[in-house]
C-alpha cells in the first residue's frame, strides 16, 4: 500500500510519538501531528512538521486533522500510566478512540494503525503471551486500553482497513516515563525488586516507529494484532545491571522484598496524588514483577519485519556509544 497524502499522528508530542514523527519524516512522509496544545512541540518545528492541537476528548477539535487528503492514520494519543482511575482514562483511551476512529472511517483513510499495549492481557499466564491468548486486564489501565482496542475491531468489522500493535515495555533515548524509563537514563536505583530472577519484554523504541509503519504498508496486516517486543529476554537483575554499566551508575546488588516495594509505592502514591503528579514507583506496576513476563513476535517476524535492536544488551551497548 502506497501513501501519497498526509499522514496524520496522534499524540505526537510523547515519547513514541515523537520517534514516530521523526521516522516518518525521514522517510519524506507529509506528516501531520497532533498533540494536546501544551505539548512541546519544538521538534516538530525543526523538522518542518505541520502541528495542529486537538484534544481527543473534544470531538470538534478533531474535525480540522481530517482536512485535505489524509490517507493514513497513527493512533498513539492515550493517558499511559497504572495510577490514572478509569472515570478518567475512558474519555480519552476508549472514547477518543471511537471519535477518531469514526472521523477516520468518514475521511476514508487507506489505513488505520492503533498503537496500544500489551497490557490488554493482564497479569501474566506462564506461558509466552501470544495475539490470541485472552485478554483478562486486571487494573484500570489495562482494562481501558483493551476496552480502546475493543472499539478498533469494531470498526474493522464495519470496514475500516486498521491493524492493532501491541508494544510491551517500550525504552531507548529520551524516555522519561513509564517502565522503561529505568533503561533508558541514568537512575540511582539502589535495590532489585524481588528476586530478580523475573524474564522482561522490551522493545526498543526505534523498532516501534520502524515496525508500525512497515506493518502500514502490509494488506495482509489489516484487521490482525501484532504484538511488538525484541529477541531478548533480559532477568529484571540483568537488565538494572547493564543500564547501571551503560549510564555509569552504581549497579543495584541489593534485593527488596516486593511486599515491601509495594509499601513504599502506597506511600509514594499517596504523596504524588496529594501534589497531582504521577509517581515514580507505580503500585499497579509491581504486580508485574512477581513473575516471568514474555511476549512471543513470532507473528511480527513472520510479516516479514526485522528488529532494528533484536537484543537487549546490544541495543544497551549502542545506546552508550557516542
Amino acid at each position: 500500500m502506497a501513501y501519497t497524502g498526509i499522514t496524520l499522528v496522534t499524540g505526537a508530542g510523547g515519547f513514541v510519538g515523537r520517534c514516530l514523527v521523526e521516522h516518518l519524516a525521514s522517510l519524506g512522509v507529509r506528516v501531520r501531528a497532533t498533540d494536546q496544545a501544551r505539548a512541546d512541540t519544538a521538534f516538530l518545528r525543526r523538522l518542518g512538521v505541520e502541528f495542529i492541537p486537538a484534544d481527543l476528548t473534544q470531538p470538534h477539535t478533531l474535525q480540522p486533522l481530517f482536512a485535505g487528503p489524509v490517507d493514513r492514520v497513527f493512533h498513539l494519543g492515550a493517558i499511559c500510566n497504572f495510577s490514572t482511575p478509569l472515570a478518567q482514562l475512558y474519555p480519552v483511551n476508549v472514547l477518543g478512540v471511537e471519535h477518531i476512529t469514526r472521523l477516520a472511517v468518514e475521511a476514508g483513510v487507506k489505513r488505520y494503525i492503533h498503537v496500544g499495549s500489551t497490557s490488554v492481557y493482564g497479569p501474566y499466564p506462564g506461558t509466552p503471551l501470544r495475539e490470541d491468548s485472552p485478554r483478562n486486564p486486571q487494573e484500570d489501565y489495562g482494562t481501558s486500553k483493551r476496552d480502546g482496542e475493543d472499539v478498533v475491531w469494531k470498526r474493522i468489522a464495519e470496514g475500516l482497513p486498521a491493524v492493532i500493535t501491541r508494544p510491551c515495555t517500550v525504552y531507548g533515548p529520551g524516555c522519561n516515563d513509564g517502565a522503561g524509563k529505568a533503561f533508558s537514563r541514568p537512575a540511582s536505583i539502589a535495590a532489585v525488586p524481588g528476586d530478580g530472577r523475573q524474564r522482561l519484554s522490551n522493545i526498543r523504541v526505534e523498532d516501534v516507529a520502524s515496525a508500525v509503519e512497515y506493518l502500514s504498508h502490509r494488506d495482509d496486516a489489516v484487521g490482525q494484532a501484532f504484538n511488538l517486543t525484541d529477541d531478548s529476554n533480559p532477568t529484571l537483575e540483568e537488565a538494572l545491571t547493564i543500564a547501571a554499566q551503560t549510564f555509569g551508575t552504581k549497579v543495584p546488588t541489593r534485593h527488596l522484598p516486593l511486599w515491601l516495594l509495594k509499601s513504599l509505592a502506597r506511600i509514594d502514591g499517596a504523596i504524588a496524588a496529594h501534589q497531582g503528579r504521577i509517581p515514580e514507583l507505580e503500585y499497579n506496576a509491581i504486580r508485574y514483577l512477581h513473575d516471568d513476563y514474555l511476549v512471543d513476535n513470532t507473528k511480527l517476524k513472520a510479516s516479514g519485519y526485522r528488529l532494528r535492536y533484536p537484543d537487549f544488551r546490544a541495543s544497551m551497548a549502542q545506546m552508550k556509544s557516542p
